[in-house]
């Protein structure tokens, strides 16, 4: 135990005054600072716990209640639902943004069907005036519907009367050729260059001396073949077939006229 010094009320060999008793060993070295501002951390850490340790307020015991946790846990999740969705849209605006800039693999152009891939030209049969074997101009557009045979080089009397032969009474087959050459007649025809058939059927012969239909369909040079063109009663055309020999490639489309 200290004593009191001459020096003051602590003794010298650093006992405690007033005969108290040293305090315990396992404390430690106790230091009291100078600034009692240092001791904020542990200021707060010893409220931190008494507080914990001191009885709960009224609203503390009413959001202890089942009822009061159920009611957090559903204002909890509405507000993390909205939260979720607006994440989401945004992440997908992001990779849709990302996508749209992102360089893909080079498209392949698209190819334009020709009358050569399918027939089917949607064009209008050209409103010519052609000569008839009389060498009177014969309108093209004059009777319709109408099968078109251009027949330039071709061999094709088997294909004509056949063609005849299979369209209905109330179309008309009509054979034109290019160049300067008179037309060869299927029999006798009168000066409109129409001649009424058997079964009420009518054939036009006609020639086109400067090949002006085959190049407005843009058929190409004649090659032995015949080019047909199926006309319907408003004088578009349903069907083109830049080459054949025979009858067989028509009939299905014949119906369409």
């Amino acid at each position: 135990m200290g004593s009191r010094s001459d020096n003051g009320d602590w003794p010298s060999d650093g006992g405690s005054p007033d005969d108290l008793p040293d305090l315990p060993e396992e404390w430690g070295v106790i230091v009291i600072p100078d600034d009692l501002s240092e001791l904020a951390d542990e200021v707060e850490a010893i409220r931190a716990e008494l507080g914990r340790s001191s009885p709960p307020t009224r609203w503390q015991r009413f959001l202890a209640r089942p009822v009061a946790r159920r009611v957090r846990r559903i204002v909890a999740a509405g507000v993390r639902a909205p939260v979720l969705i607006i994440s989401m849209a945004i992440l997908v605006t992001v990779a849709s943004l990302f996508a749209s800039a992102w360089p893909g693999p080079p498209r392949t152009p698209a190819v334009q069907r020709t009358a050569d891939d399918t027939g089917d030209t949607g064009d209008t049969l050209p409103a010519l005036e052609l000569l008839g074997a009389d060498g009177q101009n014969v309108a093209l557009r004059g009777q319709l519907p109408a099968v078109v045979l251009i027949t330039d080089g071709c061999d094709c009397g088997r294909l004509v009367n056949d063609t005849i032969l299979a369209v209905r009474p109330d179309i008309a087959v009509v054979t034109v050729v290019s160049g300067t050459t008179t037309p060869p007649s299927a029999g006798p025809l009168p000066a409109t260059g129409a001649a009424p058939q058997p079964q009420g059927k009518t054939v036009r012969a006609l020639r086109d001396p400067t090949a002006s239909l085959r190049a407005s369909l843009h058929l190409g040079t004649p090659d032995g073949t015949a080019a047909v063109l199926l006309v319907d009663r408003a004088g578009q055309i349903v069907r083109t077939f830049p080459r054949t020999l025979t009858v067989d490639d028509l009939r299905p489309d014949l119906t369409r006229l």
